[in-house]
């Protein structure tokens, strides 16, 4: 019973820390750049996202002995699609403004790498538990991360936080941080942060290459 619940604990904690999706396992890096400039936005965009991510698990692990094999792929998008609308057509209802802030990166979330490898690489192998347990943590480690870069970027580039001013006026803003380069340059020390973390701690994941690890691919590089 004990080593259950170690088990189910580390299911919820590996997306939070250890292989948070983001900063340790380099995905969906697309929409963490474009919506982190302010708060709001990747707050909007990680409950959205986390919320996507959740129900779709759980329902690609109650359906993962009906689905056959070779479809796994238009059957995982159809139904990621179809809370993505659920997600739309509420934000669209009652958070007109965020809905429009997040522009074309909320219907986007349909062929997010993270959801779509949590379906392939988890979902579809585990219990409906494990699968809810499994978004969860994984939604929390994005919107963390989101809300962490988003709240740097506004901060430094426009002196507020969830729009109100929490530096003094005379504080000089730095208006790079608030476009594009601004969004690669927080990024990358981030993920400088976790690298020197992961060294520290000596404990560096297993990165992969798609479904297959790296260290098969270059044992296999290796008998060639």
């Amino acid at each position: 019973m004990a080593q259950e619940k170690v088990s189910k604990v580390s299911i919820l904690t590996n997306g939070i820390i250890k292989e948070n999706p983001v900063l340790r396992l380099v995905l969906g890096t697309c929409s963490t750049l474009a919506i982190t400039t302010a708060v709001s936005n990747a707050i909007g965009m990680g409950v959205a996202f986390t919320f996507v991510l959740v129900c779709s698990n759980i329902m690609i692990a109650l359906l993962r002995n009906v689905i056959p094999s070779k479809v796994h792929l238009p059957c995982y998008i159809v139904i990621i699609a179809g809370f993505v609308t659920i997600v739309q057509m509420v934000m669209h209802a009652y958070v007109d403004s965020l809905y429009t802030a997040l522009g074309v990166f909320l219907p986007l979330i349909v062929v997010n790498c993270i959801i779509l490898g949590r379906a392939e690489m988890f979902a579809c192998k585990n219990t409906v538990v494990d699968s809810a347990l499994d978004g969860v943590g994984m939604g929390i480690g994005y919107t963390l991360t989101v809300v962490l870069m988003a709240t740097i970027r506004e901060i430094l580039g426009s002196g507020t936080w969830l729009g109100f001013q929490v530096m003094p006026k005379s504080f000089v803003t730095i208006g790079i941080m608030t476009q594009a380069p601004g969004a690669f340059l927080c990024f990358g020390l981030l993920m400088a942060l976790c690298i020197w973390v992961e060294d520290k701690l000596d404990a560096r994941i297993e990165r992969k290459i798609g479904c297959q690890p790296l260290k098969d691919l270059q044992e296999g590089e290796d008998k060639e």
